[in-house]
């Protein structure tokens, strides 16, 4: 049995804000108790309130506003001596490098969010960066090394009854299967995390769900129709909370279901929106992604194959860059399936591309992802 989802995140005078809460009715909330509590000097409540004013901006896209309010929560933490609340703007800011590409940096503020959870007392702040670490290394694509981590946190989760967290590790577990060709095991994984979202009332869980049934009955299934309906309902979710970072992946995911379907037109279409959705909120992973699709549906649409080899050189350096192991696989499997071999993609020895200028032949190039910093 599992309790209903809630959101720990939200803390002190904004505990009565639910996980399913709009997120700029959280940040309109957040914001005017974050500046009564400075007012009246109450270091802990800004503490607390500016962690919840951090996520809000964070999952609206809002990165340089997110970045400002973690590091304004951990400073009210530490003058305030809270070891816990220090270790809640350490997983926010973790969560937010880890969105914005910084893998590395990630990693050290999630070590020590667990580090200082631990210290403090906090379990939950724990399990959250512990779970943080783990996400980190699975997008990266070290499914050996975070697997058992999953798994861990998976076991925990159920034997607390926390829905949540539940979810959240049911879906990583299965999206690793799910890019390992396991299909049916993925469906599975991804089916129980959508019906125990929906009985916790956990929405934004409910939606991720959704989103990877839709992926597996596409490219398993060639269920076309059904996967768009799937992703129809998660988009409704996505509006409804303004999940800017989900609705960019939703429509990306769009994108996939179409392109796999053989319509490159409207593939194209929703490729081009969720690319321009990525790059409002400085989101190169999902950037990354949705270029490739864009790549693949103009290729399918009759561009020269010049200029698709030299976008792919550019997605395989900034994947590179980025240290996204599953996502530069995809691109070697691109070249495959469009044609594009070795002497035409300008590739050396070490997979590096020649192109010094990084950018493709149709203005698809990145920009340089930033130093500093979509948890969901």
């Amino acid at each position: 049995m599992y309790s209903k989802a809630v959101a720990p995140e939200y803390q002190g005078v904004l505990t009565a804000l639910s996980v399913n809460s709009s997120l700029t009715d959280v940040l309109t909330t957040g914001t005017a108790q974050l500046r009564a509590a400075q007012r009246a000097g109450r270091l802990t409540e800004a503490a607390a309130c500016g962690l919840a004013v951090a996520e809000a901006h964070r999952r609206l896209g809002q990165v340089r506003d997110a970045d400002r309010a973690w590091k304004a929560s951990y400073r009210a933490a530490r003058e305030a001596a809270d070891v816990a609340a220090m270790a809640w703007a350490l997983w926010s800011g973790g969560t937010l490098a880890r969105q914005r590409g910084s893998f590395a940096l990630a990693r050290r503020l999630l070590g020590l969010a667990a580090d200082l959870g631990e210290r403090g007392g906090d379990v939950v702040v724990r399990g959250y960066s512990l779970a943080g670490l783990a996400e980190t290394g699975r997008i990266q694509g070290d499914y050996e090394d975070v697997a058992r981590l999953h798994e861990q946190l998976l076991a925990e989760a159920r034997r607390r009854g926390e829905a949540r967290h539940t979810v959240w590790a049911l879906e990583g577990i299965a999206q690793m299967h799910r890019n390992s060709g396991a299909y049916d095991t993925a469906y599975a994984l991804f089916e129980e995390a959508a019906e125990i979202a929906a009985g916790a009332d956990d929405r934004r869980g409910h939606a991720w769900a959704l989103r990877g049934l839709a992926d597996v009955v596409s490219v398993r299934d060639g269920d076309t129709e059904r996967a768009l309906a799937l992703l129809t309902e998660a988009e409704a979710t996505c509006r409804a909370m303004n999940l800017s970072g989900a609705l960019a992946y939703n429509h990306k995911m769009r994108g996939n279901v179409l392109y796999r379907a053989g319509r490159y037109a409207d593939s194209r279409d929703l490729y081009e929106q969720a690319l321009a959705e990525f790059r409002t909120m400085s989101e190169p992973r999902g950037e990354a992604l949705a270029r490739l699709g864009l790549v693949k549906s103009l290729a399918r649409l009759g561009r020269d194959r010049a200029g698709t080899a030299a976008d792919l050189d550019d997605l395989d350096r900034t994947l590179r860059r980025i240290g996204l192991k599953h996502a530069r696989a995809m691109v070697a499997r691109a070249r495959e399936e469009l044609g594009i071999d070795a002497e035409e993609s300008g590739t050396d020895a070490n997979g590096l591309g020649t192109d010094a200028n990084g950018a493709g032949a149709n203005g698809l190039g990145t920009r340089t992802v930033g130093a500093a910093g979509a948890a969901r």
